[in-house]
């Protein structure tokens, strides 16, 4: 049988979205199963005294511009000529991640992911409007009317806040986050060599 990777995620990263699309590459050449956590970014941040990057380098000359670089070649590299920056980022993802709990507790995590990370990741949708968001998930054969209903309720708020805070116990302070055991991952470019630690058995 093989490993479980913990994949702290949440819809507002974009790094977050170009680690899922490599996700069923990895799973199949390892045999692990990644086991996504959907946590709060800017309650990680708040937590940690993190900042986005976007704020933390924004003075630093010819950082973001290299970040930029990186992501371009990482895109390139994996073929995922999908992607698009979304043009209303930042976008505050509290009711998609409460949804992606919602949708967890009713047995749909990885069907909602693929729906909603491709509407705020290819398609440039501002998924912080509810009106947008209902129409995503029913576009997406999702119940849009429960789980609307249900990113009100208590359970589904306090289950995300309990993820954010366990991920910031776990050491966490920023997307994506991977952890094999209490082995952990920060980014995208921390992949390779989470799959070489998942092949040494």
């Amino acid at each position: 049988m093989g490993k479980t990777v913990d994949f702290i995620f949440d819809f507002a990263s974009p790094n977050g979205y170009l680690s899922h699309k490599l996700v069923p590459e990895i799973e199949a050449r390892t045999g692990a199963t990644f086991n996504y956590i959907p946590a709060l970014l800017g309650g990680i941040h708040k937590l940690t005294n993190n900042q986005p990057p976007m704020i933390a380098f924004g003075g630093v000359k010819g950082k973001l511009e290299y970040e930029q670089m990186e992501m371009t070649r990482f895109v390139k590299k994996h073929k995922l000529d999908k992607f698009a920056f979304n043009p209303h980022f930042p976008i505050m993802t509290m009711l998609i991640q409460r949804g992606l709990i919602a949708a967890e507790m009713d047995g749909q995590k990885m069907p909602y992911i693929d729906v909603v990370a491709k509407a705020m990741w290819e398609d440039g949708l501002k998924m912080d409007d509810p009106e947008v968001v209902a129409k995503v998930w029913a576009a997406g054969g999702l119940d849009a009317e429960r789980l609307l209903a249900r990113t009100q309720e208590q359970d589904v708020k306090q289950k995300l806040i309990e993820n954010t805070q366990a991920a910031v116990d776990r050491g966490v302070f920023g997307i994506p986050f991977f952890f094999v055991g209490d082995e952990g991952f920060f980014g995208k470019d921390r992949l390779n060599q989470l799959e070489e630690m998942l092949m040494e058995g």
